[in-house]
């Protein structure tokens, strides 16, 4: 499947910013699972060239900028080929351990609930199938409720409220996991809906790794693992960390911000500039929230 994708972030500030930072992380690589066939990233129509390797085997940039600045208008789009895996991404190139994301975060600290519920489960055969009853458990645990959590809701914070969007089940799934002794992490990206649904925002979920199969992405928000409609773009020990941008900012007043994902599938004769199109028509005015 050929996946065309815009995804498209607009900063606007109330007085002209006097320095903006920012670390984007909106650079797919290819894995067993997808292969980047066309794919740029942009600032205010300029292309963004410094992206490097990290140490997890993706690709991100810093973007600093001293000058006066009244708006960032930041663009990723391209086209990726992906193919069915049944959510195996496999042994990825890197220099990190797997261990390692064995590592709690304020985020993803379990709490006692999240830890009774990755112990008690039924008795399974094999790692993999303990890990599909685990992503079956958090999404009866946690209901996909919008509006109920932010990005800095914790994954004990959801588990007791019982509700939460995908960062939320992602994050009780990574703290069960690693609970019980398997490595996880979070992994964001986009996913191409089904039945005719449009989803305009990232898409967030978790990986864990099996020493035989290597790493192997699950979504307890959908209750699948990963299909060729999802995308991969960047991972961490957390949602924070796999951010698509985090930023500073030094701005005296408002700062507003809009964030749009437009995916199709290629095949479908969708072309970049309908996906352009569609996004302008979308955006609010300036001085409006987003």
């Amino acid at each position: 499947m050929k996946l065309l994708v815009r995804h498209q972030t607009v900063y606007r500030y109330a007085a002209s910013a006097g320095r903006v930072a920012m670390r984007l992380k909106l650079m797919p690589v290819d894995t067993p699972a997808q292969k980047v066939l066309e794919w740029q990233v942009s600032i205010n129509d300029e292309p963004l060239t410094c992206f490097r390797p990290n140490s997890y085997g993706e690709r991100e940039a810093i973007w600093i900028r001293h000058d006066r600045l009244d708006n960032a208008v930041i663009v990723a789009e391209g086209l990726v080929e992906t193919r069915e895996s049944h959510g195996v991404v496999g042994h990825l190139r890197n220099s990190v351990d797997p261990r390692y994301f064995l590592r709690d975060t304020r985020l993803t600290r379990a709490s006692d609930g999240i830890a009774a519920l990755a112990r008690d489960l039924p008795p399974q055969d094999g790692p993999l199938a303990t890990l599909h009853a685990l992503s079956a458990a958090v999404s009866d645990a946690v209901q996909y409720r919008a509006g109920v959590t932010t990005s800095e809701t914790t994954a004990a914070e959801s588990f007791a409220l019982g509700a939460g969007v995908c960062q939320d089940h992602a994050q009780v799934f990574i703290a069960a996991a690693r609970t019980i002794g398997v490595p996880a992490r979070y992994v964001s990206g986009y996913l191409l809906a089904g039945d005719g649904d449009a989803l305009h925002e990232t898409h967030g979920w978790a990986e864990a790794y099996v020493p035989s199969l290597g790493w192997i992405g699950f979504d307890p928000s959908n209750r699948v693992c990963v299909t060729e409609r999802y995308l991969r773009v960047a991972s961490g020990l957390d949602a924070d960390e796999a951010a698509p941008i985090r930023g500073s900012v030094t701005v005296a007043g408002d700062i507003w911000i809009d964030a749009d994902v437009r995916i199709a599938q290629a095949e479908d004769g969708v072309e970049e500039r309908q996906l352009q199109k569609q996004q302008q028509q979308s955006t609010p005015p300036p001085g409006s929230a987003g």
